[in-house]
């Protein structure tokens, strides 16, 4: 007898290194909006993996490929821990994002470690991981991979907006799926928070008894970035050449770093959203109460929330999701959105060696 279900192990590592998001998701393989998640975790890096990842980026390629098998032996570790401390018995496979470490897609690469093979052996499991290199090599940014579960999953929205390491969103614009980074978020508000001893600012207290430093939020609204055209995609290099240095002249006071830089993802997000839209707000920055406020201002939109559990792990649902497309062989990477020459099939299986 077939089974007419999916079941999938999901996993995302994002930008803002909160830690790594788990799902165990069931899909209806008659209709994939018949999904429910099963079981959600998320593992908090511990000081060490978060140093060994932020640092990631200055490895030499010999280092990179040792920091690749040793984060690939921690995941699959990870994921065993979470089978058996919920008790999973059934899985097709995991899927697996990895954690971006380099994306330069303008020349040509781009880097998610979390090796597949290792995670294969050590949780017996079939693999699908490293989603965004063949869009890369097809001349795409290999970014974002979110909005095909957006059009496929969540289509009773105008548009999807994640806050996450990074504000991205996607839509459906003359029967095409758009979607584009626009703007950091967590990258920028938790790497000052960390300066003084804070993970996170709770629900933006301390970006609201800032004050805004006009100049500040004008030369970040005028980055370049900004006036180019879709497809786009940002990664923590940019951030680290643009951003970081643009602050760090400009103002040296936390609570008036995080009140601007606040101010300046909501106009960025007001940019894009339309008034009237129905909108999907995910990812960890939606807890950031002062945040949805001036989103709420600039965009004059009433923000309904969804369930906690959708916040928190959407992206790794999608990923779960990308890896099914993938086993079956169905577009999971869409040329509109990424700029490659043609919609593709996208991800690497891994088996595990007996």
């Amino acid at each position: 007898m077939l089974e007419d279900t999916y079941r999938v192990i999901g996993l995302m590592s994002g930008t803002s290194l909160d830690g790594i998001d788990l799902v165990y998701v069931e899909f209806e393989k008659s209709n994939y909006q018949e999904f429910e998640i099963l079981f959600s975790e998320t593992i908090a890096y511990s000081k060490i993996w978060r140093e060994r990842l932020e640092k990631a980026i200055f490895l030499s390629n010999e280092k990179l490929i040792k920091l690749d098998i040793l984060y690939g032996n921690f995941l699959g570790i990870v994921v065993n821990k979470f089978i058996v401390d919920k008790g999973i018995k059934k899985i097709d496979f995991i899927a697996s994002h990895g954690h971006t470490v380099l994306h330069q897609p303008d020349k040509g690469y781009t880097l998610q470690i979390g090796n597949g093979q290792l995670i294969a052996n050590i949780t017996q499991q079939k693999v699908i991981c490293d989603f965004r290199s063949q869009d890369v090599k097809y001349g795409g940014q290999g970014a974002p991979l979110v909005p095909i579960g957006d059009k496929l999953l969540f289509s009773n929205y105008d548009y999807c907006v994640n806050l996450g390491g990074f504000a991205n969103v996607s839509f459906e614009k003359h029967c095409k799926r758009l979607a584009f980074d626009i703007c950091p978020v967590n990258i920028v508000l938790n790497s000052y928070t960390r300066k003084i001893g804070l993970e996170y600012d709770n629900g933006g207290e301390l970006a609201s008894s800032g004050m805004i430093n006009k100049e500040l939020l004008e030369t970040l609204n005028n980055l370049p970035f900004y006036q180019a055209d879709a497809p786009k995609s940002l990664g923590l290099e940019w951030v680290r050449e643009f951003v970081f240095p643009l602050i760090d002249e400009k103002e040296k006071d936390i609570p008036s770093i995080l009140r601007t830089f606040i101010e300046h993802v909501a106009i960025q997000v007001s940019s894009v959203v339309k008034e009237s839209s129905k909108t999907l707000y995910t990812g960890g920055g939606v807890f950031n109460t002062f945040l949805i406020e001036q989103i709420k201002f600039h965009t004059n939109q009433r923000v309904a929330l969804p369930k906690k559990e959708l916040v928190d792990y959407k992206e790794a649902l999608v990923f779960a999701f990308l890896g099914l497309l993938r086993v079956e062989n169905q577009v999971n990477c869409l040329a509109s959105v990424t700029g490659a020459v043609k919609d593709h099939s996208s991800g690497e299986i891994f088996y595990p060696n007996n």
